[in-house]
């Protein structure tokens, strides 16, 4: 059966729902979808209005070069987005992304912003007003937004891209910090009023304000709620209250070389702002408010020491910060998003839960927590119906792509419609278990290929996933085991010990002990699934990447049960790590230097008998390349032949990521995988890949 799984070209083709945003009325909700660009080295994104009930068919509203993303409504029902297009009111305008609003009663999206430096995302919306709270990165020195504009022209017109970096961290995850620094900028959008004309001067092209330095008066001039913030715009989340007034939003504070989130208040107006929630040693984070704006919800979140994992506690309290308190006290999961029912009455939350990411339903009055949905699928954006109750959200799972449905306060779920139809997927999904020596049970999903049986059994690929604070419980479009399937490949994906969805003494299992429980853990999830006589245990591979990376080095390093073994984005010698990752303090945090040195997997370099595929990009911020780099050269120093060949293999890109995401990157990055464990799985001559060279 040919399916888009059968070739890269097709499956990277594939569109892609990436968020979902509901109208204040609940009847329309808008998509952002990805789709493959006509020359096929990225992906273009588009807006996509479908009706909330189920009713009607997809609609795009938005098709620019740039494409958009971020979507987000007003009070009045308007959509706002981010793009980078042209904006046609301007003859001349900063080449950055900025907010665009296209209104819900037609007509063509207009540009409201100019900001020299571009607008970042858009942080909160007002439920019932015009207010919209967007980020922004000003030059540290900038009192205003037209100095930013000055200051922005000077560096370009001398060609200077230098940064001066007054504090750490000086990079984050995939891209360099600098040489601008976060703001929160607030304004009134126009509720879908006519903007005025714009009178351009002939002679400079740019409108006669811009000409004089002075942000265009057809446009309203943002109000900066963080002047001067040096990096302390860096948010984990915020909220608007319904009538665009205060902004609630966790900031965080600098301390040595990380810091700490605390949830302040800040009026919209003034700028004036009020402390709520300060504590050494405590995160909190990700604010909600409630429906009719009295009360809030917040993450309070201890911080990690190497001794356990902390938990993550959620607490409501009034809108001022007062009548604090935690609910769901008994509730050992993590949620990963908040939101307050349509009555403001209980807390819908989305967490990692035994291999599934579902809906759950927490009251405020302290009754047991209620898990929603009961499928094998895992949700993200949820939404309220502010007419119905019910619930407007994403979900996937191994089977099927992210696609919106509603969802009942019964739990009963129901598909909506989308512009990027699943395809069917290959074979079947069933899951394993087993229980390590200490008692604990460790599961995960074993996929499995059309045609596997006793008598033609798959082999087998383990999948390690990375984290480590991680669950394999959805969708990903970058490790995707259909593609495996295809190949006639079974997929395990299990989840060892510091897994999420099993309860803080799962996670402790493996705490400050990488190599111990989650080594065990996935040595036993496989020795269970070999046992089935439709998986070849003779033919049998490992691969992860970023904390999954580290695992796979650790195993090479301690048994040769596998044929081949894959090491994306790898930790490889903790000692080095810790001093080159973008968030060096937390792991010093997390790990004690004995468990640093017990755990690190270049201590194991000489053991290594199992043929590496190593990768990496150059651009990878949170996992430099300098792990890969270093495991590469002890590889070579302890296994390379008299003439330099070695069975390894090294695969870089020179300008991805932590994740490699370039459409034909990702093509390459599966032909080169494949060839390599076609290689050494099923005993065939290598075959070099012909794109690269």
């Amino acid at each position: 059966m040919t399916t888009p799984f059968s070739s890269l070209e097709d499956y990277i083709a594939l569109p892609r729902v990436e968020s979902l945003a509901l109208s204040p009325d609940g009847r329309k909700a808008v998509l952002t979808v990805a789709t493959l660009s006509t020359d096929r080295t990225s992906f273009d994104r588009a807006l996509w209005e479908i009706e909330a009930d189920g009713e009607g068919v997809p609609r795009r509203l938005t098709r620019s070069a740039k494409g958009e993303s971020g979507a987000a409504f007003t009070g009045s029902g308007d959509v706002l987005f981010v793009s980078g297009r042209a904006d046609a009111s301007a003859a001349e305008a900063p080449d950055a992304p900025q907010l665009w609003l296209l209104p819900s009663r037609g007509g063509e999206a207009r540009c409201l912003t100019r900001l020299a430096g571009g607008v970042s995302s858009i942080a909160a919306t007002a439920l019932d007003g015009e207010t919209v709270v967007i980020s922004a990165d000003l030059l540290p020195s900038s009192r205003s937004i037209e100095e930013d504009a000055a200051a922005r022209k000077r560096r370009t017109d001398a060609s200077i891209t230098a940064v001066f970096h007054e504090s750490y961290p000086v990079r984050y995850w995939d891209h360099d910090l600098g040489p601008g620094v976060p703001h929160l900028l607030a304004l009134e959008t126009p509720g879908g009023d006519e903007l005025p004309e714009v009178r351009d001067s002939v002679e400079t092209g740019r409108s006669a304000d811009e000409s004089r330095g002075v942000y265009p008066s057809h446009l309203t001039s943002p109000r900066d709620l963080t002047p001067t913030p040096r990096r302390s715009a860096d948010t984990a989340g915020q909220a608007l209250t319904p009538d665009g007034r205060t902004l609630i939003a966790s900031l965080r504070v600098a301390e040595k070389r990380s810091g700490r989130f605390v949830l302040v208040a800040i009026d919209v107006a003034s700028g004036e702002r009020t402390s709520l929630f300060d504590e050494p040693g405590v995160h909190v984070e990700s604010p909600v408010i409630s429906r009719d704006g009295r009360r809030l919800a917040f993450l309070r979140a201890p911080f990690h020491t190497a001794d356990a994992p902390a938990d993550q506690e959620i607490w409501v309290a009034d809108i001022d910060g007062g009548d604090a308190r935690r609910i769901a006290t008994d509730w050992d999961r993590w949620p990963s998003s908040l939101v307050f029912d349509r009555d403001g009455t209980n807390i819908i939350a989305t967490a990692d839960h035994d291999g599934r990411g579902p809906i759950f339903r927490l009251p405020l009055d302290g009754s047991a927590p209620e898990q929603l949905t009961t499928d094998d699928f895992a949700y993200t954006h949820v939404a309220v119906d502010a007419s119905s109750g019910d619930l407007v959200a994403l979900r996937s799972s191994w089977t099927r792509p992210p696609h919106p449905v509603r969802v009942r306060a019964d739990g009963e779920v129901f598909l909506l419609a989308t512009p990027a139809g699943a395809p069917a997927p290959l074979g079947s999904i069933t899951e394993v278990a087993t229980t390590a020596d200490d008692g604990a049970r460790v599961r995960g999903w074993l996929l499995l290929p059309d045609g596997a049986s006793a008598e033609t059994p798959a082999p087998l690929l383990l999948w390690i996933h990375g984290g480590p604070l991680n669950s394999w419980n959805a969708w990903s479009w970058r490790w995707n085991p259909q593609l495996a399937l295809a190949k006639g490949y079974a997929v395990l994906l299990p989840d060892p010990a510091l897994s999420t969805g099993y309860g803080l003494d799962f996670i402790a299992r493996g705490w400050n002990a990488w190599g111990a429980a989650p080594y065990t853990d996935l040595l036993a999830i496989t020795d269970e699934a070999v046992r089935r006589d439709d998986i070849d245990e003779d033919r049998t591979a490992a691969m992860g990447g970023s904390f999954g990376g580290y695992m796979a080095n650790w195993v090479a390093g301690h048994t040769d049960r596998f044929r081949a073994i894959v090491s994306h984005a790898s930790l490889w010698a903790l000692d080095q790590f810790i001093g080159t990752t973008d968030n060096s303090e937390f792991w010093q945090t997390v790990f004690t230097p004995r468990g640093l040195t017990e755990n690190s997997p270049h201590h194991f370099v000489r053991d290594i008998v199992t043929p590496l595929l190593v990768v990496h990009g150059d651009r990878d911020y949170r996992v430099p390349v300098g792990e890969s780099l270093r495991l590469w050269s002890e590889l070579a120093e302890h296994h390379a032949d008299d003439d330099g060949t070695t069975p390894h293999r090294f695969l870089l890109f020179p300008d991805e990521n932590h994740w490699v995401l370039k459409p034909q990157h990702a093509v390459v990055w599966y032909e080169t995988v494949f060839a390599f464990l076609d290689q050494h799985v099923h005993d065939r001559a290598w075959s070099r890949p012909a794109q690269l060279g």
